[in-house]
């Protein structure tokens, strides 16, 4: 796996191979969020999923992520098990997967 890049490097240079966007598409019929008068946009929400070594590692992005306001919230949750292939090898990890709250139009 490559090396992580120190947080001073910004999140935007961190293998995109560890980087999954997951957003929806705008729902056919009003969402009862959108009838309320939040102003909350269909699809202008992301979620980025990225993996990290360690607790330690983790905070120290989810910390810089959330100070330069290029998160609303990111969520630590701690030692997932990640199986993947490797050099032609199936490895077995313990991670701490960070689940990162941000607008659609922060994430490349």
């Amino acid at each position: 796996m490559p090396a992580l890049l120190p947080v001073a490097s910004r999140l935007l240079l961190l293998p995109r191979a560890l980087l999954t966007m997951a957003s929806g598409s705008p729902p056919t019929q009003p969402s009862p969020a959108s009838d309320s008068g939040s102003g909350y946009v269909p699809g202008s929400v992301s979620a980025a999923f990225v993996t990290c070594p360690n607790e330690k590692v983790a905070k120290e992005i989810a910390r810089a992520v959330v100070e330069k306001r290029l998160a609303a919230c990111v969520n630590l949750i701690p030692q997932i098990t990640s199986i993947y292939e490797w050099k032609g090898k199936i490895e077995e990890d313990s991670e701490v997967l960070m689940m990162i709250k941000t607008q659609s139009s922060l994430v490349p």
